[in-house]
């Protein structure tokens, strides 16, 4: 079998506080997009492990330190399933971008294996295992657009929204996300006030009052080449232009392909810049 494992961008970020346990609490809208990894899962007759966990990618771990890895032998525990599994990642999602690569992967995981062994769990049954695999995972489980609360776990859907055209630059390196939110100063921002939000993003306005990515000050005054491709975007005509996650990707929102396009050819002429033309998922 084999399951795309898309990523997302978050079209909002603000930290808005710290729980008992001192991990942050934010206020994010998030968005899948058409960039996929591709997770191939298998039965085989015979196996030297029970479960096997490869990537192709240099800077992803296989085996047990692989997010993927403990979202299988997870699920394969709560079913008391013991058969053998093979799962093989193909990146293409890039590493330490704050596109979700990792978590998307976890969470195909756990849907492909769930239709592989016909378990015929609903999203409510996963739901649980992927929050205690991370963050991010339930919001994969659900595929949809979503606002995210908490620790960016607790979900609420947001509707159907216009189709955005985007390009993401990755600018070669990763940023770590427990660095980040390390470095963050203690001053934090309030929860975004529109509870409905206003997604027809047909304005610069309205896309100017969700744009706002808490963690941008940080990133951009260790790493300044992010911050330049957040500009360069925005010279190329971008409406709106995001920092997303804990980075290190940049994106901008375009609303023609033809615009995105013409973006990304000059874009593409960056040194050391990985460029993607994507778009929103629904």
């Amino acid at each position: 079998m084999r399951i795309r494992a898309p990523a997302k961008i978050n079209l909002s970020l603000r930290v808005v506080g710290r729980g008992r346990d001192g991990y942050h609490l934010v206020d994010t809208v998030m968005i899948p997009v058409n960039l996929y990894d591709e997770i191939e899962i298998t039965r085989p007759k015979k196996a030297r492990q029970p479960l096997s966990v490869t990537c192709n990618h240099p800077l992803v771990p296989s085996g047990k330190k692989n997010l993927a890895y403990r979202a299988a032998a997870l699920l394969l525990k709560k079913a008391g399933i013991q058969a053998p599994i093979r799962i093989r990642i193909r990146k293409r999602i890039p590493v330490g971008a704050g596109l979700g690569g990792g978590s998307s992967d976890a969470a195909a995981t756990l849907v492909g294996l769930n239709r592989l062994l016909r378990l015929g769990w609903e999203r409510k049954r996963l739901l649980p295992l992927a929050g205690s695999l991370g963050a991010d995972v339930p919001f994969f489980i659900l595929g949809k657009p979503a606002r995210g609360r908490g620790i960016g776990d607790k979900l609420s859907e947001i509707g159907p929204i216009r189709r955005l055209w985007l390009v993401i630059l990755y600018p070669g390196f990763p940023v770590s996300t427990r660095w980040a939110y390390g470095r963050l100063a203690r001053k934090l921002t309030k929860h975004i006030e529109n509870t409905s939000i206003n997604l027809s993003l047909r304005g610069r306005r309205v896309l100017a009052e969700l744009s706002v990515n808490d963690l941008e000050k940080v990133v951009f005054q260790r790493y300044p080449r992010v911050a330049r491709l957040k500009a360069r975007l925005i010279q190329e005509g971008a409406a709106g232009a995001l920092m997303s996650g804990s980075g290190s990707s940049v994106f901008g929102i375009f609303f023609s392909r033809r615009q995105a396009t013409k973006a990304l050819i000059h874009l593409r002429k960056e040194v050391g810049v990985q460029a993607y033309l994507v778009r929103s998922l629904n």
